[in-house]
């Protein structure tokens, strides 16, 4: 008969249980985590593509002399604001840190509508071969916004789904007690608001046009308006 001594016992009972304790389950949880943060990263990003793009965009059409200049200010000042917002994948459980990063970035998705709305009044633009193609560029980096945005929700739910289901939820409750369910992107209630300019305050030739009153529509040009950036 075969004798072991305690550690190497020890070692025996741990090697035969591995098979076990994987088919239970007990590393979904941190490579179900792994790929949420993959996907977090993804996001972050698509997010630094698109303000990435935004100087360019706003010297384009500051440099096409239109009127309008406080819709300019404004994408820069929130662009500032959405690359100051850092969530790191270790506070991905941080609601409030969470939602301060989207509102950020929300803030500058209404700002660039804005602008674009506005844009849509000088015809110059529309020719513009540069602003043609950074507009592309913008619509593209959007579209992979949503996209990463869609992917890093599923890998979420994924996660999160693990920590309260079993047999996964053991393990939760024991080796990966630490594990936190994460923050998911949800539709805040400005984004589901359509950005208004008033496009006559634009144009001198209509009644009324020239300096707009100072509860002009947001985008629109009030008497003191901040310089652009």
């Amino acid at each position: 008969m075969i004798r072991f001594s305690p550690r190497a016992a020890t070692f025996v009972v741990a090697l035969a249980a591995a098979p076990a304790l994987t088919g239970c389950g007990v590393n979904a949880i941190p490579t179900k985590e792994e790929t949420a943060k993959a996907r977090w990263a993804d996001v972050q990003s698509q997010y630094q593509r698109r303000a990435d793009l935004v100087p360019n965009l706003v010297a384009t059409v500051q440099g096409a002399a239109i009127q309008e200049r406080t819709t300019l200010t404004q994408v820069m000042e929130a662009r500032a604001r959405a690359t100051g917002v850092q969530v790191t994948p270790e506070t991905l459980s941080d609601p409030q840190a969470f939602q301060r990063y989207q509102a950020a970035q929300g803030e500058l998705s209404q700002a660039l509508s804005r602008l674009l709305m506005v844009v849509e009044n000088y015809p110059q633009l529309q020719s513009n071969q540069n602003f043609l193609v950074l507009q592309s560029q913008l619509e593209g980096a959007e579209n992979r916004i949503s996209v990463a945005r869609r992917d890093y929700n599923e890998a979420v739910r994924d996660y999160n789904t693990s920590l309260r289901t079993f047999p996964t939820v053991i393990w939760a409750k024991t080796l990966h007690a630490g594990s936190e369910p994460m923050q998911r992107f949800a539709a805040t209630e400005a984004a589901q608001m359509a950005p208004t300019v008033d496009f006559d305050s634009l144009n001198p030739a209509a009644p009324g046009g020239g300096s707009p009153p100072a509860s002009a529509a947001p985008g629109s040009a009030p008497p003191t308006a901040a310089p652009a950036r």
